[in-house]
């Protein structure tokens, strides 16, 4: 359904520190630079970050967030460590078991250095 989510930046070089921790706990490759723009691909999708081209100042969405799919709680939790390392805020709750109407999920939030808001989420087997 989708083949890209891009986000606004303030600073590149800040965010491509940022994503480069945060994507690479889940195998995604380094970023790369095309012009005002950083892209990181995967089998399933591209992740971006932008200096808006509009030239006004970067802003987040109120309400918004941009969901990556794990592997396990372990790979959450990594995931959690490396945004607060790399200049990420936690939110929400701690990193850990939510129920959901679909089963348990395994969830951690943060906040990007620009405030984009993010969530790293295991889907639990049903026993």
């Amino acid at each position: 359904m989708f083949s890209h989510v891009m986000v606004g930046s303030s600073n590149l070089d800040r965010s491509r520190l940022f994503y480069d921790a945060v994507l690479g706990t889940l195998g995604v490759p380094a970023g790369f630079l095309d012009r005002h723009r950083i892209f990181w691909r995967s089998k399933t999708g591209v992740f971006g970050a932008t200096l808006p081209i509009n030239g006004e100042p970067q802003t987040i969405g109120n309400g918004g967030t941009i969901g990556f799919a794990c592997e396990s709680p372990q790979q959450v939790d990594a995931w959690h460590a490396a945004g607060v390392a790399h200049g990420g805020a936690t939110c929400e709750d701690p990193p850990g078991l939510r129920p959901g109407a679909a089963g348990q999920l395994y969830l951690a939030y943060l906040r990007d250095p620009d405030g984009n808001k993010l969530c790293a989420m295991y889907r639990v087997p049903k026993a």
